[in-house]
């Protein structure tokens, strides 16, 4: 059993790469309009802010943007989860 842990830069990147990720498997790329998330961790601390502007909403087929973002956020925390967990 291993007891390196993941540097600071691949717990951001596994971070930023989940929330993409979800982002776009829920919306086409050019669907997007803006996509901007934001991942810091420090002293053991991650907080990840996913900002996204797309179409969709309670009245329009496609999702709501701020369910996607919320949900994406909630994704790049448990690739991280999962990041430990190995």
């Amino acid at each position: 059993m291993s007891t390196d842990e993941p540097t600071d830069e691949e717990v951001v990147q596994t971070a930023s790469d989940a929330a993409e990720g979800y982002v776009f498997s829920q919306y086409k790329q050019s669907a997007v309009r803006d996509l901007d998330v934001t991942v810091t961790f420090e002293d053991g601390v991650l907080e990840v802010d996913v900002y996204l502007n797309a179409p969709g909403g309670p009245d329009e087929d496609d999702p709501d943007p701020e369910r996607v973002a919320d949900d994406a956020a909630l994704v790049a925390r448990n690739a991280v989860d999962e990041l430990f967990g190995e």
